[in-house]
C-alpha cells in the first residue's frame, strides 16, 4: 500500500477560482496544494473558440493581489485571460500540480481522502475550486438523428475551418450559443435554436458600455443580486438554470448576419431534429450548446442535491464541515463563477478554514495537555 500524503487543505482545480483560494490561504500561511487534470495553467480558457474575448474590461479581470496587464477599457481575448492566469501562479509562487486529475473524494471520519489513480492525499480541508459546467447537456433525441450529421458540443468548438462543410444548427440561444452562431454566420447558413434569455440593452463595448453600462451591471451582479438579498434571491432563482441575458451578442446582430431564429428542438422526425413552431431543420452540423451538468459525480460524500449540485451556504457545506465549493454560479452572487468575483467568495472560505484549523490546534492543544 502507498502511503497516503498529507497536506491540511487541498483544492482542487486550477483555474481563476482555485488560483484565488490560493491566493488567500497563502496569505493566512495555511499549507496547501492546488490540483488540476490540464497541461498548463490557463486551459481551460485556451481551449475554448478562437474568437472569444472576455466580457469585462481589463480593469475587473485581475485576481487579488495583481491587476490585468492591458489598458483598462480592453476587453482581453480568451488566450491572454490563459497567459495572465499562469503568471498569476508564478508570480505568487503558487503549489499548482498539474496533469493531476482527481478520480474520487471521500471521507474517512474528519478527514479528506483525496484520491488521484493510485496517490491518495489525506486532508483536514477540501476547496472544490470548479465552475458547475463541466460536460456538456446533449439531449437524449440527439441519438435518434441521421447518423451523416455531424455533432459536437460547444466547448469542443474552436473555429468554422474545423467543422465539415454545409448548414449548421446550433441548438441553445444563450451566450456561448449565440456566440458561436455569430462565428460561423460568415461563410454558411446558421439556424439557432431555442429560448431567447433576453439581452442587456447597450453596447458593451462601446463609449456607453464601457464607461458607465458595464460598471452598472457589474454592480448589480455583484453588490445587489446577492443571496444576501430578497431581490437577490429572486433574480437569482428567475435565471438560474435558464441562461443568462445576452451580453455581448444581441439578436440585431444575429439577424443582421444571417443567423435565423428558430423555436427549442423536441423531437426528431426522420432523422432530423424538428423546432416547436414546427419547421423541421436539415442541417449538415449540430453544436451543442444548451447547457451543462456539473460533473461532480466523482465527489463519494453525501452533499450532491437531485440535480448533482452541492448543497451549501455560500460555498460554506455545513453538513460536511471543512469542506468547500468556490466558482459555481450564483454560489453567493450573480458574479461568483466571474474573474472578477471569485475573490470575494476565496477569501470568505480562507477566512473560514484559518479559524477551523485554529479550532483544531486548540482542542489538540488542550488534548496534549490534559
Amino acid at each position: 500500500m502507498i502511503e497516503p500524503e498529507r497536506i491540511n487543505t487541498v483544492v482542487i482545480g486550477g483555474g481563476q477560482s482555485g488560483l484565488s483560494v490560493g491566493y488567500h490561504l497563502a496569505r493566512r500561511r495555511i499549507p496547501f496544494v492546488i490540483l488540476d487534470a490540464k497541461e498548463r495553467i490557463g486551459d481551460a480558457w485556451r481551449n475554448r473558440w478562437d474568437s472569444l474575448r472576455l466580457f469585462t474590461p481589463a480593469h475587473e479581470d485581475g485576481l487579488d493581489g495583481m491587476e490585468f496587464p492591458a489598458p483598462r477599457e480592453y476587453a482581453p481575448t480568451k488566450d491572454e485571460m490563459a497567459d495572465y492566469l499562469e503568471s498569476y501562479a508564478e508570480h505568487f509562487e503558487l503549489p499548482v500540480r498539474l496533469r493531476t486529475r482527481v478520480d474520487r473524494l471521500s471521507a474517512n471520519g474528519d478527514t479528506y481522502m483525496v484520491a488521484s489513480g493510485a496517490h491518495v492525499i489525506e486532508a483536514a480541508n477540501v476547496v472544490v475550486a470548479m465552475s458547475g459546467w463541466q460536460r456538456g447537456r446533449v439531449p437524449d433525441l440527439a441519438a435518434d438523428l441521421d447518423p451523416n450529421i455531424y455533432q459536437i458540443r460547444s466547448e469542443e468548438y474552436r473555429r468554422p475551418s474545423q467543422l465539415p462543410a454545409g448548414d449548421v444548427l446550433v441548438v441553445g440561444a444563450a451566450n456561448s450559443g449565440a456566440e458561436v452562431a455569430l462565428d460561423l454566420a460568415a461563410d454558411r447558413h446558421v439556424w439557432l435554436a431555442g429560448r431567447h434569455p433576453g439581452h442587456i440593452p447597450f453596447d458593451i463595448d462601446g463609449w456607453f458600455g464601457r464607461k458607465i453600462g458595464f460598471r452598472l451591471v457589474g454592480f448589480l451582479f455583484h453588490r445587489v443580486f446577492t443571496k444576501a438579498n430578497p431581490l437577490g434571491r429572486k433574480f437569482i432563482a428567475k435565471v438560474y438554470g435558464k441562461g443568462m441575458p445576452l451580453v455581448r451578442t444581441k439578436p440585431k446582430d444575429l439577424v443582421a448576419a444571417g443567423v435565423e431564429m428558430v423555436g427549442r428542438i423536441d423531437e426528431v422526425r426522420d432523422g432530423m431534429p424538428v423546432a416547436t413552431d414546427g419547421d423541421v431543420i436539415s442541417p449538415h452540423v449540430i453544436v451543442w450548446a444548451c447547457g451543462y451538468e456539473p460533473g461532480f459525480d466523482w465527489i463519494d460524500i453525501g452533499v450532491l442535491d437531485d440535480g448533482g449540485y452541492p448543497r451549501h451556504r455560500s460555498g460554506i457545506v455545513d453538513e460536511q464541515p471543512g469542506l468547500y465549493f468556490v466558482g459555481l454560479p450564483f454560489l453567493y452572487s450573480v458574479s461568483s463563477h466571474t474573474v472578477d468575483g471569485v475573490g470575494r467568495d476565496a477569501d470568505r472560505v480562507a477566512d473560514d478554514i484559518a479559524a477551523r484549523n485554529d479550532a483544531r490546534q486548540l482542542v489538540s492543544g488542550v488534548a496534549s495537555r490534559s
